[in-house]
């Protein structure tokens, strides 16, 4: 009857409770009453699809760090406000379509931090991108030229974070200021960059 059940788990992509079933299977020492295995099946399995929403959030984002919130430096010399991080990592600035602007000079950890805000915003269920941003005007260019340039500028839209790094190491021609132009309009007052 186990293999039936299990069978059917599978077929249902119950992996989150195959494991847990398998699990309490292979544990004869823990006795569980019916409500017991149920509610531990259950959390099994929400637990299990919660992991993997947050590994494909995090792969589609594409981050350049493996960044955590946890891993910023926050040395005097650095001059970093903890306070403000704790609240940019609590990330309701997304929930109120909010843009951050992170400045410093070059090395400082500008990227690792946005990267960082970005993979908890990730952690949370947000959809977010990360772009150097000069790669993202090339790819911007060559989506014209081959036609899939309104379904890039609608996919940037519809991200509740896109992170937009190294933005202003180089002046902006014409079409990229034109693209920038419009992909801050399409965001702004409805999703956070």
């Amino acid at each position: 009857m186990n293999e039936q059940t299990l069978e059917q788990m599978k077929q249902l992509r119950l992996h989150g409770m195959i494991r847990a079933f398998n699990t309490s299977l292979s544990s004869q020492s823990i006795d569980y009453t019916n409500d017991e295995l149920l509610a531990y099946l259950m959390q099994s399995e929400w637990d299990d699809r919660q992991n993997r929403k947050i590994e494909r959030l995090t792969k589609a984002a594409r981050f350049r760090y493996s960044a955590v919130m946890e891993a910023i430096n926050y040395t005097p010399e650095r001059n970093i406000d903890k306070n403000q991080v704790q609240r940019f990592a609590s990330c309701e600035f997304i929930g109120r379509k909010e843009n951050i602007l992170i400045t410093g000079s070059t090395g400082v950890g500008k990227s690792y931090m946005a990267s960082a805000i970005g993979h908890q915003a990730c952690s949370m269920g947000s959809k977010v991108m990360y772009f150097n941003t000069a790669k993202l005007f090339t790819t911007l260019k060559t989506s014209k030229a081959d036609g899939s340039y309104l379904k890039l500028i609608g996919k940037l839209e519809k991200q509740d974070l896109l992170i937009l790094d190294d933005f202003g190491l180089k002046p902006l021609d014409n079409i990229n200021r034109h693209s920038f132009m419009e992909i801050i309009e399409d965001r702004h007052g409805k999703r956070s960059t």
